[in-house]
């Protein structure tokens, strides 16, 4: 099930708060024996999270989790760019458990949301630590996001007691909203440079419309700039996958792409999602002053649209 990004949180009594967790989205199952640990996409998580992989045995047989890996910083907030070294810093990593659709066999999907979580609460126990039931919390929408924002969290996330999980839909039963300027965006190309690139050209879907909006330069140190090249060099494609390029000029803001910078740029095709933060959407719709925060493992490419701050 999605959240719908919604410029302003939904409140009233028939509604319940939880903080958005920066991460990778995951489901943890047990079929009959057979554990598995997958993003939205499908990818599997076992190799790459084998300690919350490990930690999963103790689910019952024929249960369904659905939660997020999130990596924790040093004062115990989410931190996204952690999860990009997963190696170095795997005790930092946990699963958060915020729903069960299964137990034991039974199909829980078409039970109430807060009688979903009653049985997650009081049905499922982890002996480690590395698993953790996401708390939610029954308060006004004003009290959380002031809550979220003195702690510089990412965003909060609204949901319906009464709300049916519904999978692969966004019905607006779950919202989201976020504090801080950020979204992801699909990478379509870059600009060769040291440890291989200096710089990711990126954009977002319009229906089946790929729309260039930012190449990126900051936030890359020379290790992620290593890992990301070894993602795109497989990908090279001969032609530019952006619909809107090249651009007449510059602009104000100098985030045009004109036809002399394409020279410079090697396309690829449009498989990879990045995560990007922005100071702000221009008039002409590029990100001014974007920086480059992970490679996002549980997106898929076709998924990504514009979002903006306050809606992503």
């Amino acid at each position: 099930m999605e959240c719908l990004a919604v410029p302003k949180l939904p409140e009233g009594p028939e509604w319940v708060y939880e903080i958005k967790l920066d991460g990778y989205r995951a489901l943890g199952i047990n079929s009959e024996g057979k554990l598995s640990l997958y993003s939205r996409n499908r990818k599997s998580f076992h190799r790459q999270y084998a300690h919350i992989f490990g930690a999963l045995r103790e689910l019952p047989e024929n249960t369904v989790l659905d939660g997020e890996i999130v990596a924790l910083d040093d004062t115990g907030r989410p931190n996204f760019n952690l999860l990009q070294h997963f190696r170095a810093k795997a005790s930092k990593i946990c699963y958060f458990v915020f729903d069960l659709l299964v137990f034991e066999g039974s199909d829980l999907t078409h039970s109430r949301l807060i009688d979903r979580r009653e049985i997650l609460k009081t049905k499922l126990q982890f002996s480690s630590t590395l698993i953790r039931i996401a708390p939610y919390f029954e308060t006004s929408a004003a009290m959380m996001l002031q809550s979220a924002h003195e702690q510089g969290l990412e965003g909060v996330v609204a949901k319906r007691k009464d709300s049916r999980y519904e999978a692969g839909k966004r019905s607006g039963s779950w919202a989201k909203f976020r504090l801080n300027a950020g979204q992801e965006l699909v990478i379509g190309g870059y600009i060769p440079g040291a440890h291989g690139l200096e710089s990711i050209i990126v954009g977002y879907y319009k229906e089946s419309e790929l729309i260039y909006v930012a190449r990126v330069r900051n936030g890359f140190v020379p290790a992620t700039r290593r890992q990301v090249f070894a993602r795109l060099r497989p990908l090279v494609v001969p032609d530019c996958p952006f619909v809107n390029l090249p651009e007449t000029e510059k602009g104000r803001w100098g985030t045009g792409l004109t036809a002399v910078d394409m020279k410079k740029c090697i396309w690829v095709r449009p498989e990879v999602v990045a995560r990007i933060e922005y100071l702000e959407w221009t008039d002409g719709d590029h990100l001014r002053h974007s920086k480059f925060t992970g490679i996002r493992e549980d997106k898929n490419a076709r998924s990504v649209i514009k979002e903006h701050a306050g809606e992503a």
